[in-house]
């Protein structure tokens, strides 16, 4: 399905749990027993923001040290190859570009940047990392892991006395990760050029999606309905299964690891003339 290129990749959280960030459900579809931050709350609640930065100071110093691992640099050799014409991500990690791949649209935003909700400033999260730390300097909470969205689970007490900062630039405003909450909507703009690049492609490949959420499956649903291919890989069942042409439930850095050499195999095989026709 992969060998003759026009592949769009949209990958999902399990193509990240390899290098150590979980996704919200396991392998076996079931719901991890973490609640995300919601839009409404993050804008609402100064307190639940205060928690939520508290958290998510503690958190960010695992995504930061997250590498790529076999299945982001197997889809950067896909692309390096010719064969992945596109590549949609659900994730905020950034491990595709940090494995090699190039023009990835991150539909949901990313964690290394922050947005000020007054003035719309963009800055760096190392530098908000950096800032916190110094407005925290007795703040040595720890947490064993991080949850799905970069953050970890600290105690009321923890959280109540971590201090936050403003926007610099507009002396003062909220800042928030610059992702896409639960129960925010994404860019019309980044929906529409997603929906282009699926509708261009030959074959549209999910990584590691259980396609839960209509943010991912609607891609799934349009190349359906115009006919594109539908291969899925991903550990457990997926509410895209329906409309799959094929689906691998397997580990995917194994899976596309041993894709990418099985497509350079091939590439090295050489031609065998045509056999000579008796007169």
């Amino acid at each position: 399905m992969l060998g003759a290129g026009g592949v769009v990749v949209l990958s999902g959280a399990g193509l990240s749990t390899e290098s150590g960030i979980p996704d919200y459900r396991g392998p076996s579809g079931a719901l991890v027993r973490h609640t995300p931050m919601t839009y409404q709350t993050f804008t609402g609640d100064a307190s639940a923001r205060r928690r939520y930065w508290a958290r998510s100071h503690v958190g960010w110093r695992t995504i930061a040290r997250a590498a790529p691992n076999a299945g982001h640099r197997a889809v950067a050799g896909l692309q390096e190859r010719g064969l992945v014409s596109g590549i949609i991500t659900q994730n905020v990690d950034g491990l595709h570009q940090a494995g090699g791949a190039r023009g990835v649209v991150e539909l949901h935003g990313s964690l290394d940047q922050v947005v000020c909700l007054g003035c719309g400033d963009l800055s760096s999260r190392e530098e908000l990392h950096h800032r916190l730390g110094e407005a925290n300097p007795r703040f040595d909470a720890q947490a064993d892991a991080v949850n799905p969205d970069g953050d970890v689970d600290l105690s009321d007490e923890e959280a109540e006395r971590f201090l936050t900062v403003g926007c610099r630039a507009c002396d003062g405003g909220v800042l928030k990760p610059d992702v896409v909450f639960f129960g925010e909507t994404v860019p019309p703009d980044r929906v529409g050029a997603c929906y282009a690049m699926v509708e261009r492609a030959r074959v549209l490949l999910v990584l590691g999606s259980s396609l839960t959420v209509m943010s991912g499956r609607r891609f799934v649903l349009r190349a359906a309905k115009l006919d594109i291919p539908v291969a899925i890989v991903n550990q457990g069942p997926t509410r895209g299964d329906d409309y799959a042409t094929l689906t691998v439930d397997a580990r995917l850095g194994e899976v596309l690891s041993d894709t990418v050499r099985l497509v350079d195999a091939r590439a090295a095989r050489p031609l065998l003339p045509a056999p000579a026709r008796s007169l």
